[in-house]
């Protein structure tokens, strides 16, 4: 297995700098990750950056607590895709979710996924806040609104991704739609873990120590 071609390359900081974007787009075209995820300032800087590569361009939207307006989603991810994303890692509304109000839930998802045909959508259900049925529920409803991805989580709660979670999320899933881990995954076993358990994308910030670990391994 390539895992360089499983893996966003990650870096969302709040004092990330260009000469940092910079670094990280070089690293992903040397290592052939498939995309960086950046904030959404950086989007138009990263693609000048990739511009002769076939790295691919993830940002995220409603980071890291998915409780701005849908409104405003829309237009970030609207916005996103005209600077030249490719993917869009939209926060799910938690207080929605908490609070059982799954239809507004389904509605923001589908709106932002609506108005973003050509864009791959990841919904960050943020696992660490959800009991086992909410999880469960989060990922009906994000791939029935037509997302291509869920992800586990943004990196700022107190928990990342587990094997656990993804096996739950997988038997939800089976299949149709691909699983992303992400929030504290920095070595390449744990990496393997959570693809082993039903991940195929790995957001992390620690891909090049991970494929370091992988040349040292072979």
């Amino acid at each position: 297995m390539n895992i360089n071609n499983l893996i966003d390359h990650t870096l969302l900081r709040p004092d990330a700098t260009d000469a940092d974007i910079a670094s990280l787009c070089g690293y992903a075209e040397k290592y052939g990750f498939y995309s960086v995820c950046i904030h959404p300032a950086f989007i138009k800087m990263a693609r000048q950056e990739l511009s002769q590569s076939h790295v691919r361009i993830s940002t995220v939207i409603g980071f890291p607590t998915g409780l701005t307006l849908s409104r405003v989603k829309i237009y970030e991810a609207l916005e996103a895709v005209l600077n030249g994303a490719d993917e869009l890692d939209m926060v799910m509304n938690l207080g929605f979710a908490k609070s059982g109000k799954w239809n507004s839930l389904a509605q923001e998802i589908s709106d932002i996924i609506t108005v973003t045909p050509g864009a791959t959508h990841k919904v960050i259900i943020e696992t660490c806040y959800l009991s086992d049925d909410e999880k469960k529920k989060a990922s009906e409803i994000a791939m029935n609104a037509g997302a291509e991805f869920i992800k586990t989580s943004t990196g700022f709660g107190p928990a990342g991704a587990s094997v656990k979670d993804v096996k739950l999320i997988r038997s939800i899933t089976k299949g149709r739609i691909g699983i992303k881990a992400a929030g504290g995954i920095k070595t390449l076993k744990e990496a393997m873990a959570l693809i082993d358990a039903g991940a195929t994308r790995i957001g992390t910030s620690s891909g090049v120590e991970i494929m370091k670990e992988a040349a040292r391994k072979k």
